[in-house]
């Protein structure tokens, strides 16, 4: 997750679809003009070749601040941590 957050702040478009699982990325990703501001990591929970990780994401979009709070399903293919998706969580 930490690595997914840095290539969003970093832009890194490649390493984001190279680490989201083939049956649920998208085939082209754009990334709006955000200014990332922080990542805090609540839960994150290995079970088997399964992973699931519960975060908040801060960042400001047109000088507004937002919050991303997600659940993220993971999965562990040949060594590597893949993204499968995600659940929108409500205001804290």
């Amino acid at each position: 997750m930490r690595s997914r957050y840095s290539a969003y702040v970093l832009g890194l478009i490649d390493y984001l679809l190279a680490t989201w699982h083939p049956s649920t990325a998208p085939g082209e990703l754009e990334l709006g003009p955000v200014k990332w501001l922080g990542l805090e990591v609540r839960l994150a929970q290995a079970m088997g070749e399964a992973g699931v990780v519960e975060f908040v994401a801060r960042y400001r979009d047109a000088g507004r601040g937002v919050r991303l709070h997600e659940i993220s399903r993971f999965v562990r293919e040949h060594g590597r941590w893949l993204y499968i998706d995600g659940q929108m969580q409500g205001p804290d």
